[in-house]
């Protein structure tokens, strides 16, 4: 368990995704923890899944599109499960974005209690933690495949790198062409049992990706508007903190320096060397942007 305050989202709140309220059966209430989803649902959001036992090939295709689409301001979802899903988490936090994980237990409960590290350091970053669960609920098998109705439900689309075609991650594939939501996938070796959903997805219908810029496109995100996490990784641990608390809704300058821990002068100091980076850009009464 993460010593943070638990929050919730209703489905009679304006900014409730309204996908949730169409997938089956509907989302009424999330809990969270970290920061408050209205601060990254109206940015563009991508669900990176795939197979627990993920090849070398689908480790290396995840980190590749996930570190590109963070870098272009996207944030990626997921459900914090070894495989894809820990990659795709732990690439977002390495390049300086904003990541969100949907777990199928409570959260008091964090689960795999292995991933309890990447769950603080994602609440930490500027993220969230997402579940339908309330506080001492059981776990049942079945919360594993509903889960993934909301992963893919909060995400303008869903991208599976690698997965079997008995793997789990294509309830998730369900989920999303019954929401409308569009379905991306990574082709894999044709004679792989590992890749054969993905292919099989592909074949069906699905978007193929053989880069992350398939995906940018289909956003409708120019490429050009990237911020490279090469050039934050010139920068220090105050200086990539800032930026990550910027970049995951954070912008108001007072609330900053309470934040980082940070006097005015040294928060000043730091924006400067941000914006003159092209990471960040005010806006007006003290406010920034992530760019």
């Amino acid at each position: 368990m993460i010593p943070e305050k638990v929050n919730t989202l209703k489905a009679t709140d304006s900014h409730f995704p309204g996908t949730l309220r169409q997938v089956q059966p509907p989302v009424t209430k999330l809990y969270w923890q970290g920061t408050n989803p209205s601060r990254w649902l109206d940015k563009p959001k991508v669900a990176v899944v795939g197979s627990r036992k993920v090849s070398a090939y689908g480790q290396l295709v995840t980190q590749q599109i996930v570190e590109r689409l963070t870098d272009s301001g996207v944030v990626i979802i997921s459900g914090l499960a070894m495989g894809v899903d820990s990659i795709a988490h732990q690439t977002a936090l390495s390049s300086y974005g904003v990541t969100v994980a949907v777990l199928p237990t409570a959260l008091d409960n964090i689960y795999p209690p292995s991933n309890l590290n990447l769950a603080t350091r994602i609440v930490a970053s500027g993220g969230s933690l997402i579940s339908e669960y309330s506080f001492g609920s059981p776990t049942y098998k079945h919360n594993f495949i509903v889960r993934n109705r909301i992963v893919c439900g909060l995400a303008d689309a869903l991208v599976i790198t690698e997965a079997a075609i008995n793997s789990g991650t294509m309830h998730t594939a369900r989920f999303a062409l019954e929401a409308g939501i569009t379905v991306m996938s990574v082709p894999g070796n044709i004679t792989y049992q590992g890749s054969e959903g993905t292919n099989n997805l592909i074949k069906s219908g699905a978007i193929p990706v053989t880069d992350a810029g398939d995906i940018l496109f289909a956003l409708g995100i120019s490429p050009s508007k990237a911020t490279s996490s090469r050039v934050l990784a010139g920068f220090g641990k105050k200086q990539q903190n800032i930026y990550k608390l910027i970049r995951g809704g954070q912008s108001d300058q007072d609330d900053l320096a309470k934040a980082a821990k940070l006097s005015g002068s040294q928060l000043v100091s730091i924006l400067t060397e941000l914006e003159i980076a092209g990471a960040i850009r005010p806006t007006g009464g003290g406010q920034w942007v992530a760019l």
